[in-house]
């Protein structure tokens, strides 16, 4: 199990890797900026889950696995980038899958050091989301986590099936893990192919029932020496 999730955690790092190269050159930022956007994308979620866990030093940081899967999968970017005519579907099909693979291996992981299934599958959303969103911020962009679109509804999904397994005691966790990674980058994928989104702030507000404006008449005010109203106007 132990290599499984290993693995997936390596995968999930290496297509965030990518993603993050990819909006590198897409910026033309030079070849040390494509390199941290590779390894921040590949490895903020993890490193966010362990330190959330109290797992230090991070996975990320404990051995040279991950820094060398990033910063390949950035020199590889790099070096395909020629074949790829268009940067935008690529950053989101790796984006997609890193999201899935992270999703599933932070909530096993959340699971493994006894977080209640709820906190797991959330504390899974936030390995998902984590690299993302610092990767878009690095490069002045609004995350896409909070342009509406399904993208930590597909993360939470994805880890609801691997908490289902463990609530179910299922024999095995891998084919959850890998049910969920798949349930997530679908709904990801099918959210950019039709548009899916969560509304928008000012159209649930445009359907809520607007207050009926009341109007107050004020009292007239009352003259100290005589005590009566004084009439609007008069001198």
């Amino acid at each position: 199990m132990g290599a499984v999730f290993h693995t997936l955690d390596l995968a999930g790092t290496a297509v965030f890797a990518i993603s993050g190269a990819a909006i590198g050159m897409k910026y033309r930022l030079d070849i040390f900026g494509v390199g941290v956007l590779a390894f921040v994308a590949g490895n903020a979620g993890g490193m966010l889950r362990d330190v959330m866990l109290g797992a230090t030093p991070p996975a990320a940081l404990s051995g040279w696995h991950h820094v060398t899967v990033s910063l390949v999968a950035g020199l590889l970017t790099v070096l395909w980038h020629p074949r790829l005519e268009r940067l935008r579907t690529p950053i989101l099909l790796f984006d997609a899958a890193g999201l899935g693979l992270f999703a599933v291996s932070g909530t096993e992981k959340a699971l493994a050091f006894g977080l209640d299934p709820l906190v797991a599958a959330i504390l899974g959303m936030l390995t998902g989301i984590g690299g993302g969103v610092l990767r878009d911020l690095l490069v002045n962009e609004i995350p896409t986590v909070l342009q509406g679109q399904l993208y930590a509804v597909a993360a939470l999904a994805g880890a609801a099936v691997v908490v289902a397994g463990h609530v179910l005691h299922l024999p095995a966790s891998v084919p959850t893990m890998i049910g969920g990674a798949v349930l997530c980058f679908g709904i990801r994928l099918a959210s950019i192919r039709r548009g899916w989104s969560l509304p928008k702030a000012d159209r649930i507000e445009q359907h809520l029932p607007k207050r009926r404006r009341t109007d107050v008449t004020r009292p007239a005010p009352v003259d100290d020496e005589s005590g009566d109203p004084r009439q609007e106007g008069e001198s």
